[in-house]
Formats: C-alpha cells, sequence, structure tokens
C-alpha cells in the first residue's frame, strides 16, 4: 500500500440502511453525507499498542468532513458487496498499513452535522485491536497520528472537546465506561 494511494471515492457505494441495520437501498457515498444526510453503514476502529495506548489520527485536510479533527485510529464504511469484516480490515490496512485482529465490540446509531458540508448520519460498528507495528499512514487519509494514554486522551477530551469529531467523544465515552476490561484484555 503506498503512502499516498487514494483509496475514498465520492462515488463509491455506501449501504443505506434503516434504523434496525437492515440494507435498504446503495448510494454514492457523496449523497450519503449531503445535507443532513442519508442512514448507511460505517465503522469505527480503535487500535492500541501493548502500553493500552490507543492510535490517534487526525483526519486529512481534504476530508470535507470534520477535517484536521482529531479522531480514532480509523474509521470508514463498507462498500456495496463488502462484509463488514472486509472492509474494517481492508480500511485498516488502507489507512494505516497495519493488519490485526479486530474485536467487535457494539453499534449505535447517530447523525451529526458539519457546518454547510455536510453530514454523518450512520449506523456505526466499533471495534477494537491491538497491534505493536508501526504504523505507515496514508497522507490522503491521515495528517497526523500519535499514541496516547487512556487517561490522557479522557483529559484531552474533556479539555478540549472541539478537537475531536463528534462520532469519536460518543465512541470514547462508551469504550471508557461499558468496554475497559475488553481493552485490558488486548
Amino acid at each position: 500500500m503506498s503512502e499516498n494511494q487514494i483509496v475514498s471515492f465520492d462515488d463509491e457505494m455506501l449501504i443505506v440502511v434503516d434504523e434496525h441495520d437492515n440494507v435498504m437501498d446503495y448510494k454514492s457515498k457523496i449523497d450519503c453525507h449531503r445535507g443532513n444526510g442519508i442512514l448507511h453503514r460505517a465503522f469505527s476502529l480503535f487500535v492500541f499498542n501493548s502500553r493500552r495506548e490507543l492510535m490517534l489520527q487526525q483526519r486529512s485536510a481534504q476530508k470535507l468532513l470534520w477535517p484536521l479533527f482529531w479522531s480514532n485510529t480509523c474509521c470508514s464504511h463498507p462498500r456495496k458487496g463488502e462484509e463488514l469484516n472486509e472492509a474494517v480490515q481492508r480500511r485498516l490496512k488502507e489507512e494505516t498499513g497495519i493488519n490485526t485482529k479486530l474485536k467487535y465490540l457494539f453499534k449505535f446509531q447517530y447523525q451529526a452535522n458539519y457546518r454547510n458540508a455536510g453530514s454523518e448520519n450512520e449506523i456505526c460498528a466499533v471495534y477494537i485491536g491491538k497491534s505493536d507495528a508501526d504504523p505507515t499512514v496514508n497522507k490522503n487519509e491521515i495528517a497526523d497520528w500519535k499514541f496516547i494514554s487512556i487517561p490522557d486522551l479522557t483529559a484531552e477530551i474533556n479539555n478540549h472537546p472541539r478537537k475531536y469529531t463528534p462520532w469519536f467523544k460518543m465512541e470514547w465515552q462508551r469504550l471508557t465506561t461499558d468496554f475497559i476490561d475488553e481493552i485490558n484484555a488486548l
């Protein structure tokens, strides 16, 4: 995987779902994110190292929604015809160069608007994993990255919430309250 390979396209077909995550249709990524958005399937990945530090990414300046905001290790969408488990592995490799086992934890629905640019309207599946591999980040997707401890990240989010994506803040709250044992067991 080249560190400058383009891996995200406005015309890629995403999976439109109802509030129960049943497949309803397929629409382009750009259509799914216009206005208040069309409910579609997504995922968020949280990869920790052996020191239980999370790999945090700063989203590329090229992103239409929440450019240069800090967020979880990787987030994206399964494409039409792609199983969720395939999509999470594909995208983690494309964005970070990391290949590791991921564990599904939960899914939730949310909607968030970004200025007048569009919005996220997703049923998002959340996964965790562990890797001590050095990331090779795709510069089209990631502007910067770092490893950060759970207490330091929680403090950062509390002190500077506007620096972080809305879905990441919701997921982090749930991960650190309901799933800390799963993180500790990695």
